[in-house]
């Protein structure tokens, strides 16, 4: 099962950007989705999850009341929007398809991934 993560691109600092996953109604309709990143030579880490109902989220501290995470079960598609980016945002971004109802910040918790999606911040 693929999700089909969308959206990156090269954008400069303070600018926003918007990713998008798709995924197949049977893996995400009722499962908590999440938003990771990887940067060159660092390891994946957590960015933001939603439980199914979009009742809940959840951040990492550093994007933190600048990115959110919404989601639309109708289109089977989870949102990421990002403001005020910054280079150190630089990434691919993974999201995923948590094995529960709601999202959490451990990638073991994670059945289902996307290809990744590069987002670029220049300074």
């Amino acid at each position: 099962v693929q999700l089909q993560a969308s959206g990156g691109g090269l954008v400069q600092t303070g600018d926003s950007l918007r990713l998008s996953c798709l995924s197949p109604k049977r893996t995400s309709s009722n499962n908590g989705m999440g938003w990771f990143r990887q940067a060159p030579g660092k390891e994946r880490e957590f960015v933001a999850a939603i439980n199914w109902r979009a009742a809940s989220t959840v951040y990492s501290d550093s994007v933190k009341g600048r990115f959110t995470i919404s989601r639309d079960n109708a289109k089977s598609t989870v949102y990421l929007q990002m403001s005020d980016l910054r280079p150190e945002d630089t990434a691919v971004y993974y999201c995923a398809a948590s094995i529960w109802s709601y999202g959490t910040t451990k990638q073991s918790d994670y059945r289902y991934w996307g290809q990744g999606t590069q987002v670029t911040v220049s300074s």
